[in-house]
């Protein structure tokens, strides 16, 4: 690189670094108009800086920054690789392909075996077992924690089940210690969705440490983001190499974009039955796919990454104010509570509307929503009743009675980075004012009867 062109470089990430700020004046909130969103990203000038990098680099698939994103999560997690992918969608069905490999022997998964999973969660947590030709086996959640209940695991359980994957739903975390003892008694592989969780903490360790692999998402409503993005996270060795082959393609070479022969036998392979000497770039050991994320929204990820830490606080310290707040209506709605040795890094603020509430989850919802203050459904609700599953294979434990009830009742609001105390305490007055005027209702209506 020649002086000028170093010179022109510098002048250009400054010049970013203005523009960022010039176009993101601080802005006062007005209660009921300005937007409140569940969720969102959180930008400032380095990250935009970072992505310009990037891009005069002229390397625009997988490269430098996604190395470095790569080692900077692995490290954040701690664990021993981290394997980034385009989504967090992604990640979970590359997760799930990985564990169909040849190479794991009598442990990988074929058509027809059950993996245990639950009913209250998201598509993309659930699709890679279809997509694998394995079969659901659907249990119900604890509520308020929306984790899955640890009760059904042995009704669960069949000759034909090799894993559980299952999530840390809106940041909470499940009971780890319980999961993990079940699935190594049974020979079970593991896989955590930590896409809502990153920074959560179980007996003071991170979530996607504890399973055979782990998942994480970057979309903007995440902890972190790319825009787009995910990853996916192992200490095992083994499934490192079989998961950067499915997600490049299918392939057995394990050369990095842009590189040649870092086997040094490029062209001395014999496998399958392919001719000896047939290049090792172009042998297939999966039938893979492409799922590599760019060198872009890697270098947006490793800018965000280091601010994580102060994300996460704020996502805690939002969710206690909240919580506080709203504690004295606990007789109407159902409010969570972090579940027992975790510490989350909370994605969302669930709410329940109990059974005799003098209003139901729709008009709350609506009342919220009039006053700009952006709400959410749990995810799915019950997948079951979904109408993408209807002729589906799978199979059921119990009557999902608590899905059913998150269908039906219970919605969530945001307590991401990007909410100031003013939004919160907002967020907090809405609800209060509207249970307290259907309590006052009720009680008139009571009395005129």
């Amino acid at each position: 690189m020649s002086l000028r062109s170093e010179q022109l470089r510098k002048q250009i990430l400054e010049l970013t670094t203005e523009y960022q700020r010039e176009i993101s004046p601080r802005r006062q909130f007005v209660p009921g108009e300005t937007p409140i969103p569940v969720s969102g990203k959180v930008i400032d000038a380095d990250d935009l800086q970072t992505v310009v990098d990037s891009v005069l680099d002229g390397w625009f698939t997988t490269g430098r920054f996604a190395r470095e994103f790569e080692r900077a999560l692995a490290r954040f997690i701690d664990v021993r690789s981290a394997i980034l992918v385009n989504s967090g969608s992604s990640a979970n069905l590359l997760a799930v392909s990985c564990l169909t490999s040849p190479k794991l022997g009598c442990r990988r998964l074929v058509p027809g075996d059950e993996v245990i999973t639950v009913a209250a969660g998201f598509p993309t947590t659930v699709n890679p077992i279809f997509q694998n030709q394995l079969i659901p086996v659907f249990v119900d959640v604890d509520v308020p924690s929306y984790q899955i209940d640890i009760s059904q695991l042995d009704l669960a359980l069949s000759d034909r089940t090799k894993a559980i994957i299952v999530a840390h739903t809106l940041g909470n975390t499940f009971a780890l210690d319980r999961i993990t003892d079940f699935a190594k008694e049974h020979n079970l592989w593991l896989i955590e969705d930590c896409c809502d969780a990153l920074g959560s903490t179980y007996d003071g360790k991170y979530v996607g440490t504890f399973g055979d692999l782990a998942t994480f998402s970057f979309y903007p409503a995440h902890h972190i983001t790319m825009g787009e993005g995910g990853a996916v996270v192992t200490n095992a060795p083994l499934l490192k190499t079989i998961l950067e082959s499915f997600r490049d393609w299918g392939r057995d070479c394990w050369c990095e974009p842009g590189k040649d022969n870092t086997c040094g036998k490029r062209f001395e392979w014999q496998l399958g039955e392919l001719p000896c000497g047939y290049d090792h770039k172009y042998t297939y050991s999966h039938v893979g796919y492409n799922l590599k994320a760019t060198d872009m929204q890697a270098a947006l990820g490793y800018s965000q990454i280091r601010k994580l830490p102060s994300f996460i606080e704020a996502r805690k310290r939002n969710f206690s104010r909240l919580r506080d707040a709203l504690d004295p209506i606990q007789n109407f709605l159902l409010l969570p509570n972090a579940a027992a040795r975790s510490d989350p890094s909370w994605f969302g603020f669930p709410i329940g509307v109990k059974a005799g509430a003098p209003f139901a989850r729709e008009e709350l919802v609506q009342e919220l929503e009039s006053h700009k203050i952006a709400t959410r459904q749990l995810f799915a609700g019950n997948l079951v009743r979904q109408p993408a599953y209807q002729e589906l294979n799978y199979r059921v434990v119990g009557d999902l009675k608590n899905s059913d009830f998150v269908m039906n009742s219970v919605f969530w609001v945001g307590v991401y980075p990007g909410l100031c105390e003013e939004m919160v305490d907002y967020i907090a007055a809405t609800i209060l004012h509207f249970v307290a005027s259907a309590r006052s209702a009720r009680s008139l209506g009571t009395v005129t009867a």
